[in-house]
């Protein structure tokens, strides 16, 4: 096809190929010579999937279960931190001075805070205030077998539920201030012409924004939310500080007890989910780089 860009080795991708095989190399050499690391494979696979004799069928493992809470995290955390992201985008974009208002003051607020600290004071301050009132944990246990089965398998069992709602709103909130400035950034990215011919049609602000300014902002936003879905997942790995069993929790436990630094392999899982949530994008880089 004319104007396809033909995928070719240069000397530089050899190049460089051979500079990273070199240095995996070096660093192998050094963990099993220098400092006499001891693999020991064989163990992981029971951290993945065992066989419980008591319940007399197969079971996660320590790191599996930390694998489904990191997703279940941040996949809710995502929805919602899209949630508050959209509404907040719309108002920096509104014409009401009180909409903009709120929503950059929630973005300043949010954004000129790191995220160990926001986690600890929505936390220790917030959520110690929020779920006691709320009782969502007691309304839980209060529910049929299968209710209780449900709320454990969409986000965790009713003794964790309160830190794990804890952890999922801070994130979820914290995510959303970026998320904000994406959409605002997309519906200012279309052109005035847009919002001319819309209203020369007689729409109102809402249907001009409804019809034909937010469909294309979103397809102009896709990239950058998938890019901020990754964060969300690297960004999960925070909320083992307040003891939510997600994978960097598990995986440090693990590496306590058994000293298998290597072996759980924490970067290794992180850079699956998120290659995973890209994929579409890498392959698009590999075929016309």
């Amino acid at each position: 096809m004319p104007g396809k860009r033909k995928n070719r080795i240069t000397n530089l991708d050899i190049a460089v190929s051979f500079a990273l095989a070199s240095v995996f190399a070096w660093l192998v050499y050094r963990i099993n010579v220098e400092v006499h690391y001891k693999w020991s494979w064989s163990i992981i696979p029971q951290y993945l999937i065992r066989f419980d004799p008591e319940k007399s069928r197969w079971v996660c493992g320590l790191i599996m279960q930390g694998v489904f809470t990191t997703l279940r995290l941040s996949i809710w955390a995502t929805i919602l931190a899209m949630i508050f992201g959209t509404l907040m985008g719309l108002f920096r974009v509104s014409q009401g001075l009180f909409n903009r208002l709120i929503s950059w003051s929630y973005v300043e607020l949010i954004r000129n805070i790191p995220i160990l600290v926001w986690l600890f004071i929505f936390y220790y301050f917030i959520s110690d205030q929020i779920m006691p009132f709320l009782g969502l944990d007691e309304l839980v246990r209060s529910k049929s077998e299968n209710i209780r089965n449900l709320f454990t398998f969409l986000f965790a069992s009713p003794t964790r539920l309160p830190a794990f709602l804890s952890g999922l709103l801070a994130l979820a909130i914290y995510e959303g201030a970026y998320i904000t400035e994406i959409i605002r950034a997309g519906i200012q990215s279309i052109e005035k012409g847009q919002w001319e011919a819309s209203s020369a049609l007689g729409f109102s602000r809402w249907q001009q924004m409804r019809y034909v300014i937010f469909p294309q902002a979103l397809q102009r936003v896709l990239p950058p939310l998938a890019g901020q879905f990754i964060s969300t997942i690297k960004d999960s790995a925070i909320v083992s500080v307040i003891s939510i069993q997600e994978l960097t929790f598990q995986g440090m436990e693990l590496m306590s007890a058994t000293f298998l630094t290597f072996e759980v392999g924490l970067p290794l899982w992180y850079c699956i989910f998120c290659s995973a949530s890209h994929v579409r994008y890498l392959w698009s880089a590999l075929r016309y780089t």
